[in-house]
């Protein structure tokens, strides 16, 4: 985003922000507010919508599951619990069809 951008929408959301009465802290807490919420959800789907895993399950879990989807799949998992694969080494300089569909991949050259 260019520098002018930038300042036009810092300048509109200051006077919408005067507008209604925000302050900064305001936000801020509403920020810090919206972290924990989101830091105590164990499960969440592709909407947003989340779960603690305490009370009632709600309707939309109860939705996937009851369709058989297990329940581990919309775990919140905490970043050192993700482990990333390791990415294929693949030599592209030996495929001719490197970059189109017809590319090719075999398990040898993995």
């Amino acid at each position: 985003m260019d520098e002018r951008k930038r300042e036009s929408i810092v300048a509109y959301l200051r006077r919408r922000m005067e507008e209604f009465g925000i302050e900064p802290d305001d936000i801020a807490a509403s920020i810090a507010a919206d972290q924990l919420r989101i830091r105590a959800a164990r499960y969440q789907n592709a909407a947003g919508d989340t779960w603690d895993g305490q009370g009632e399950m709600p309707q939309w879990l109860v939705q996937v599951t009851s369709a058989g989807q297990a329940l581990e799949h919309f775990a919140i998992r905490k970043p050192e619990e993700r482990a990333e694969a390791p990415r294929p080494r693949v030599d592209w300089a030996n495929d001719p069809f490197a970059g189109s569909r017809l590319a090719t991949v075999s398990a040898e050259r993995l």
